[in-house]
């Protein structure tokens, strides 16, 4: 019997889940990948990106911490050479480790090197640099071709050599001014690192800081940013950019800004427009592949999955709509559930979020019961000194279901996959507030903020039950 033969276009983290999951049932792979293996998370994105956001916190910690009254402080040399130098060895590393290795030991996936083009349904012509090629034959195809980052149409800002998420983790030196604009969640987390790295750093957000999110979440963020120095200026945007003897000159609503380097950090562009897409007959809403809950595109047997769809743009997203793209496309069924999604943003403290907002919900047609829980009520927060934060949860108003919930919190990450599995199990606050946490964890706030809906948690003992 003739084996299926897939064809995956890319090598990032959906391409790779939809490559080794058909391989393992048995499908013929050929992964094609016209750049680095391992696509955007670990050689320019999620991998690098938080070991910076480490060494800026030690150097932070180092300058400044809740204990300095008996703990020495001192401001830390940076020497960014040698930091890019660990940060890009752990990046090889990794991209060894998860993607090249595996690929090369695998005798179900071929891996070839160029840029794939859709000639019809079943077949693609890949091109390579040296000016050669040839064409793939395929019964199904997965595209896993991610994004890039986007640049807003800002006169004179493409004659300029802004930096975006990608270069700015390549600089060499940290920047004495720096301009970031942007205000989700990879301008935030690369403003804080730098700033906490050396630079003065100037925020410039459109509307607000996190405008997807609880407004209660951008300001404790907002609050956050300014005790630290950085500049945060909201309702702000540049009408032109311009770069003369090595400055960035802008000119904003709030007036002419300077600075020695410009981050760009408004977005990303799905990396689709080199596929020939119009040829099949697959649907794209600015630049996003529409797929189903199966994976499926509007063309029979095209699947696609991650940063080059209308999906949320998560790696943990795009790795699980591969696999199960890999399933659908050797003769399964499954299906990719984003109702229970956490959402987590890399900054001290972290913001991590799972469900619905309070407006959301409201706008859903939920009667809710909403509780804020300030950290200085969690124990952990309190030894950690560092109460600066919250917890939030939205709950049927009838039921007591959980609906959502949104923190910030030092270790705000760490605490929203409770939240998640309690969500995907319909539970409800009272439920929660009834379970036994661990003491003196920041996930026991949860506990509390759920047994707020029904006392004064400022009332009980330290570890009430």
């Amino acid at each position: 019997m003739r084996k299926l033969k897939i064809a995956v276009i890319g090598s990032g983290g959906s391409a790779m889940a939809a490559a080794l999951k058909a391989a393992e049932r048995g499908a013929d792979v050929t992964l094609i990948e016209r750049g680095t293996i391992g696509g955007t998370c670990v050689n320019t994105g999620c991998v690098p990106s938080k070991i910076m956001i480490r060494s800026a916190q030690i150097a932070h910690l180092r300058r400044r911490s809740p204990f300095d009254e008996g703990l020495s402080a001192q401001t830390p040399e940076v020497d960014r050479v040698a930091l890019f130098a660990q940060q890009q060895a752990r990046v090889d590393e990794m991209r060894e480790a998860k993607y090249e290795s595996i690929l090369a030991g695998h005798a179900g996936i071929t891996v070839v090197q160029g840029e794939a083009r859709f000639i019809d349904g079943r077949t693609l012509r890949v091109h390579r640099e040296t000016g050669d090629g040839q064409n793939v034959h395929f019964d199904r195809a997965f595209i896993g071709t991610g994004s890039r980052p986007s640049v807003p149409p800002i006169p004179g800002l493409v004659n300029t050599p802004y930096l975006t998420s990608t270069t700015a983790l390549e600089l060499a030196s940290i920047p004495e001014r720096l301009i970031v604009l942007g205000a989700g969640f990879v301008a935030l987390e690369l403003s804080q690192a730098f700033a906490r790295l050396g630079s003065q750093v100037t925020v410039l957000a459109r509307s607000r800081c996190l405008s997807q999110e609880d407004p209660a979440v951008g300001e404790a963020v907002e609050a956050a940013f300014r005790r630290e120095g950085i500049t945060v200026m909201t309702q702000t945007q540049p009408s032109r950019v311009d770069y003369t003897d090595g400055e960035f000159i802008l000119d904003t609503s709030a007036g002419e800004l300077r600075a020695d380097q410009l981050l760009v950090a408004t977005g990303r562009t799905p990396n689709t427009d080199h596929l020939n897409l119009q040829a099949i007959n697959v649907e794209t809403r600015g630049g996003a592949i529409q797929v189903d809950d199966r994976l499926q595109t509007a063309a029979a047997g095209i699947y696609a999955a991650g940063d080059c769809t209308d999906q949320p743009r998560f790696v943990y997203v795009a790795a699980a709509g591969g696999s199960r793209a890999g399933v659908n496309m050797t003769g399964g069924e499954a299906k990719l559930d984003l109702s229970a999604m956490p959402a987590v943003m890399f900054t001290d403290p972290q913001v991590a979020t799972i469900g619905l907002t309070e407006a959301r919900a409201k706008a859903q047609g939920f009667k809710v019961n909403t509780r804020l829980l300030e950290l200085e009520n969690v124990p952990r927060a309190l030894v950690n000194f560092d109460t600066g934060g919250f917890i939030k949860m939205v709950a049927e108003q009838d039921s007591g279901r959980l609906l959502g919930v949104q923190a910030v919190a030092g270790e705000a990450g760490e605490l929203i996959q409770t939240a998640v599995m309690a969500l995907r199990a319909g539970m409800t606050v009272e439920d929660i507030g009834n379970e036994l946490f661990p003491y003196l964890t920041m996930v026991e706030g949860l506990k509390l903020c759920a047994q707020t809906f029904t006392k004064d948690v400022s009332q009980l003992s330290c570890c009430a039950g």
